[in-house]
């Protein structure tokens, strides 16, 4: 597609009976691309997190449009009356408060439900608080796992921290301030303190904060002070010991050339945890996981 076809497309929007799903500065005003702008001017309207914050937003660029608040409290109500407008011709965007819509918020189920319904759904590309404070971290980024605000019961917060733990990725998370230091303490009780991390908040903005090298460190940082604002957390990954890595390596070449000799997956599994002392579903997911060997 040429430039000017590009361009022509983009005066063409807002199409009917299209969900926009549209990215909102997360802190600097000054992040707000000028497709999102007339993206909101024109639409039949707007369906946000907060209707008072989307205001504030939309007063600054002068921007008069209809809006709805859709969020966790009303969106098995909201999501139907939308579907139906969208399916009637008119064009919707959905905001958050700040970054892309979807994440960690009900827009995933609207959108779910107009791809379903078999809706056009666009995304208008935004900052993203999960990515922004992953690649200003400076902890692997090639392989991340997101997990958001983790969940309050009990037994769920303590599988996925032990899975974290446990991950060789890195792991982003959210947190909000009256829990950030009980989340800081759980994370040396099942990582250790020695695990490195990196703590951002009021990203893009003037008073910009990158907290951390490692947990213990973020604790002491942390004890004496009040939190304020919303905190992005990078937590990097778990460093195998090198002769876990060279077994496994050695299992997985097991597993490829028993597979190659004519064994089903599960029964060359099955032979090689017999033989190695390890469960069958170890050994069945060394293979799954594995891309190359």
């Amino acid at each position: 597609m040429s430039l000017n076809n590009r361009l022509s497309h983009r005066n063409d929007e807002p199409e009917n009976g299209v969900l926009y799903i549209v990215g909102t500065p997360i802190g600097n005003l000054s992040d707000i691309s000028s497709r999102t702008i007339h993206i909101l001017k024109n639409v039949f309207l707007i369906a946000c997190e907060d209707t008072r914050q989307t205001s504030k937003l939309l007063n600054n660029f002068g921007i008069k449009n209809k809006l709805i608040s859709f969020n966790k409290y009303n969106a098995l109500k909201k999501v139907t009356y939308i579907v139906n407008k969208l399916r009637n011709g008119e064009s919707i965007a959905i905001t958050s408060d700040a970054g892309l819509p979807g994440i960690s918020d009900p827009g995933e189920e609207l959108v779910k439900e107009a791809r379903l319904q078999g809706i056009d759904v666009i995304c208008i590309p935004g900052p993203c608080a999960a990515l922004t404070a992953l690649v200003s971290s400076g902890l692997p980024s090639s392989k991340f796992i997101f997990e958001g605000f983790l969940p309050k019961k009990r037994i769920c917060r303590e599988k996925i921290l032990q899975e974290i733990s446990n991950n060789d990725k890195t792991t982003i998370l959210f947190e909000s301030p009256h829990r950030l230091k009980k989340l800081l303490e759980e994370l040396k009780k099942y990582c250790g303190g020695e695990r490195e991390i990196m703590i951002s908040k009021e990203m893009t903005k003037k008073y910009e904060q990158h907290i951390g090298s490692n947990i213990d460190e973020v604790i002491k940082f942390f004890c004496d002070k009040e939190v304020l604002g919303e905190f992005t957390i990078v937590i990097k990954g778990k460093i195998k010991d090198k002769k876990i890595e060279s077994d496994e390596l050695k299992i997985k070449k097991d597993l490829k050339e028993l597979i190659n000799y004519g064994l089903s997956l599960s029964s060359a599994s099955k032979y090689i945890s017999k033989r190695e002392n390890l469960s069958r579903k170890y050994v069945y997911n060394l293979f799954i996981n594995t891309k190359d060997i």
